[in-house]
């Protein structure tokens, strides 16, 4: 924040929330360091791996949360695997299609296992959570075609999974975030129904690659990191006008037809700012979009202990979103 009193400038400074300053300062580090280098996107799988399934570890148990292994055939003729989660005795008749996080170059369905069940234990919704192919072995739009295929599966067998074709929402977080965005996208030029598109913290504009003084210090997705998973999943396309509004959304000019729209992103994450940017784009389209922006907090920040006020809040106000599907 800069303030001008009288012509003179003063600043701000962002500042962790104190909750999570504290818990962090008792803790100490719960990740392993980022010693990748730039565009170096197999390093930084391994690590991200590593760390993806130590948070993953931290989630709380799902006792009563039922996994289903399955084989979604996609448009290459191929199939990628997905896993349905249902809440025994649930019938809620809506269902979430999930995209994990990674940066566009890890992550799994095995790293979101502990994760993607708790949303289901706790709501009653039943996820199909999607182990979409990976940059930079599948670049471009392979990400988001692989989701949008495992969404259309689902729509194709509402009938035997007990769920409302009307009533099946796109989420991810992270580069999963970018691909739900994606999917939107997709979805809506291919006539696909969605009744949502739940973005956490999303990863949408291979633009954002500068640094920003102002959150170096709270980065924990880098721009580097940032540049690196782009890169694979564009090559030297990135940052031109040749990519394709499916595998970057933040490239789209027209966001009228989309599906309504929440995005949930920290103060303190690089993806701040194309977040809100997505947010006002779909407004000024006349598209409702519930926008969160959680004060002196980063990336993964719904990876804290329930306990917290912030982590706390984000949970409480996706559930409220995903019951109302």
């Amino acid at each position: 924040m800069i303030r001008d009193y009288a012509g003179k400038k003063d600043t701000m400074p962002f500042t962790l929330d104190p909750e999570v300053a504290a818990l962090m300062a008792a803790a100490g580090p719960q990740t392993e360091a980022n010693t990748s280098e730039r565009d170096d996107p197999i390093t930084l799988r391994e690590i991200g791996n590593r760390n993806l399934a130590l948070a993953d570890a931290t989630a709380p148990d799902a006792p009563n949360v039922e996994r289903e292994d399955i084989e979604v055939p996609v448009a290459d003729g191929s199939s990628i695997p997905a896993r349905w989660y249902t809440k025994a005795g649930s019938n809620r008749g809506s269902a979430v299609v999930y995209a994990h996080g990674g940066g566009m170059i890890c992550g799994s369905v095995a790293v979101y296992d502990r994760f993607v069940a708790s949303y289901v234990e706790k709501t009653g919704v039943p996820f199909l959570s999607v182990d979409y192919r990976l940059s930079p072995e599948y670049p471009g739009t392979t990400l988001v075609d692989d989701t949008h295929e495992a969404l259309k599966w689902l729509i194709a067998h509402a009938a035997e999974r007990g769920i409302d074709p009307q009533r099946v929402a796109i989420m991810g977080d992270s580069g999963g975030g970018g691909i739900a965005a994606g999917v939107a996208i997709a979805a809506r030029d291919a006539g696909t129904p969605i009744a949502m598109q739940i973005l956490i913290y999303p990863m949408l504009n291979d633009r954002t690659t500068t640094p920003d003084p102002e959150l170096a210090a709270f980065a924990a997705w880098t721009w580097d990191n940032n540049y690196t998973g782009w890169h694979a999943l564009l090559g030297d396309d990135i940052g031109t006008d040749e990519v394709s509004h499916y595998a970057v959304p933040a490239r789209i000019t027209e966001y009228r037809g989309l599906a309504p729209a929440f995005v949930d992103c920290g103060e303190l994450d690089i993806f701040r700012d194309e977040s809100v940017a997505w947010a006002r784009g779909l407004w000024e389209a006349g598209v409702s979009c519930e926008l969160h922006i959680r004060p002196g907090s980063g990336h993964g920040f719904d990876r804290l202990p329930i306990e917290t006020a912030i982590a706390s809040g984000a949970w409480t106000d996706r559930l409220r979103v995903l019951g109302n599907l």
